[in-house]
């Protein structure tokens, strides 16, 4: 998968909206054979095989000072030191908002024509001390990325119907 591409999927799903704009995601998308032997101790087992044949593993990690941004990102107020004065309303909005991303990633591979599945059998601890030692940054989910052999593939499971996910009030 070219990097041309991951920079369209990332263009893609970097204008969907985020609380102020906050854009706390940051992506680190895992190519090479080097970063997946990092990746793959962190992997539960059923997860390994699958992230060892997709061509991109992404790591959806959360940025726990995204408020830095701010000042660029929502210039109409300052945010900044709302959430510099309150570290867990900073962490619950940057943990929401970077999950929401990671959701708009999805949706945007899935537009450009890839097959996307998304993780949570992993060790966050252990991804976040191999790829984030200074602690800024925090593992939320993986994704794998690329072109699934669909004779492989499970067949799409069932969903709740509107009845049974949602209510009018």
């Amino acid at each position: 998968m070219s990097e041309d591409l991951l920079r369209k999927l990332y263009d893609t799903a970097r204008w969907a909206p985020t609380a102020m704009n906050a854009q706390p995601a940051r992506f680190v998308f895992v190519v090479s054979p080097e970063a997946k032997q990092r990746l793959e101790p962190a992997l539960a087992e059923g997860n390994r095989e699958k992230t060892r044949l997709a061509p991109v593993t992404v790591i959806v990690a959360t940025d726990t000072r995204f408020f830095e941004h701010l000042p660029t990102l929502f210039p109409v107020y300052d945010a900044r030191p709302m959430f510099e004065a309150n570290p867990q309303m900073a962490a619950e909005t940057a943990q929401r908002n970077s999950t929401l991303q990671g959701a708009y990633l999805l949706l945007a591979a899935r537009a450009l024509g890839l097959d996307a599945g998304p993780m949570s059998g992993f060790d966050a601890a252990a991804v976040n001390a191999e790829f984030f030692p200074d602690g800024r940054f925090q593992a939320n989910f993986l994704i794998n990325l690329g072109y699934a052999d669909h004779t492989k593939v499970y067949p799409r499971n069932p969903r709740l119907s509107f009845e049974e996910a949602a209510s009018i009030l």
